[in-house]
């Protein structure tokens, strides 16, 4: 019996508009939590994935979930970049 991944794509929505934003995702984490929100963006360099995240009180944007370390963040990045991917080729 093989173990679950520690995340995966619960939902990957692709955006068919012209914007930056190219798709909405929610993943699960070990299998226990969901965290809504996180975005598929094109950017100057190519696909990235931006954070859930609320505007404070003084205007700016704040990420409310986020990886601490640089090496987890890229990893998520890759498994929803490669859902994205996926998702794109369907269509």
């Amino acid at each position: 019996m093989g173990t679950k991944p520690v995340v995966q794509v619960e939902r990957i929505h692709k955006l068919t508009t012209d914007g930056a934003t190219k798709a909405f995702c929610d993943i699960c984490l070990l299998d226990t939590f969901i965290v809504k929100g996180l975005r598929v963006v094109q950017g100057k360099e190519g696909l990235f994935l931006s954070m859930p995240r609320e505007q404070g009180r003084d205007g700016k944007w704040y990420e409310t979930f986020f990886p601490k370390e640089k090496n987890i963040r890229k990893e998520l990045e890759q498994i929803v970049l490669e859902s994205y991917s996926e998702k794109a080729a369907e269509n």
